[in-house]
């Protein structure tokens, strides 16, 4: 009887192989996106799905026209809605679910990348532009406000009231350590739309088992290592999906 079964599972476990092997790679798909010529680092980040909030993120680096994974995949926590097509320079498919503001959802598609910041000076390596939170610097996302999406600092000379100028804000310099290290990533930027979406960062999560607002976040090490590797001329690309979506993406 034990043999019988073995017979049974087998062809199912060749079956599962084969299907793999036969799977588009990660490398191969991004090359079927025709990213800008002079990209050669992308974040890769996937999820199973549509609604799920855990990710993993792996580094991408293009050398001799064909892209390469950089170290291991690293996990990543996204929406607590999962993830809905956001704005970027894809191409969303039509009839499709579109990111908005407040929706608890990160953005998929293919996005630009900012400036670093964090609370303290530069880490040690950080090659890419980087500026210094203070308590003073807000991330505007009242949708009714010209400033909608912009980073925002309130003027030494003027008292640091920001419910002064803006009805909702993120404050760049937060309590806990979320905003410790991050990276604006520029999703609805290009141009603004009023109640896409605000203030989508890369930063550190508040524990692993805790989603986002739409962010993606990560370990504190992982992070530093992520800033660390972006160089400062390889116009590095966020690419966002859930996993079955990556062949699907049109700039």
């Amino acid at each position: 009887m034990k043999h019988f079964y073995l017979r049974q599972f087998l062809p199912l476990m060749t079956l599962i192989g084969l299907l793999a092997a036969c799977s588009p790679r990660p490398e191969q798909q991004l090359a079927k996106i025709n990213l800008p010529s002079t990209t050669t680092q992308v974040l890769l980040v996937t999820t199973p799905d549509w609604e799920a909030t855990e990710a993993t993120l792996q580094r991408m680096e293009k050398r001799a026209e064909a892209w390469h994974p950089v170290g291991d995949a690293i996990p990543v926590r996204v929406g607590r809605n999962g993830l809905g097509w956001g704005a970027g320079l894809h191409t969303n498919p039509s009839g499709s679910v579109q990111k908005q503001e407040g929706d608890g959802k990160a953005p998929a598609g293919v996005f630009r990348l900012g400036t670093a910041f964090g609370y303290d000076a530069a880490p040690q390596g950080l090659q890419i532009p980087y500026r210094i939170t203070t308590e003073r610097d807000y991330f505007v996302d009242a949708v009714d406000s010209a400033d909608y999406n912009q980073w925002r600092s309130v003027s030494a000379d003027q008292p640091n009231t920001p419910k002064q100028h803006w009805a909702s804000f993120e404050r760049m310099r937060r309590d806990d350590h979320q905003y410790e290290y991050g990276m604006v990533v520029e999703h609805n930027t290009q141009p603004v739309t009023p109640g896409r979406g605000s203030a989508i960062f890369l930063h550190v999560w508040l524990d692993p088992q805790t989603p986002t607002s739409g962010c993606t976040g990560m370990d504190r090490a992982h992070l530093l290592d992520v800033l660390r590797w972006l160089q400062p001329n390889a116009n590095a690309l966020l690419v966002q999906t859930p996993a079955a979506e990556l062949g699907r993406l049109l700039l």
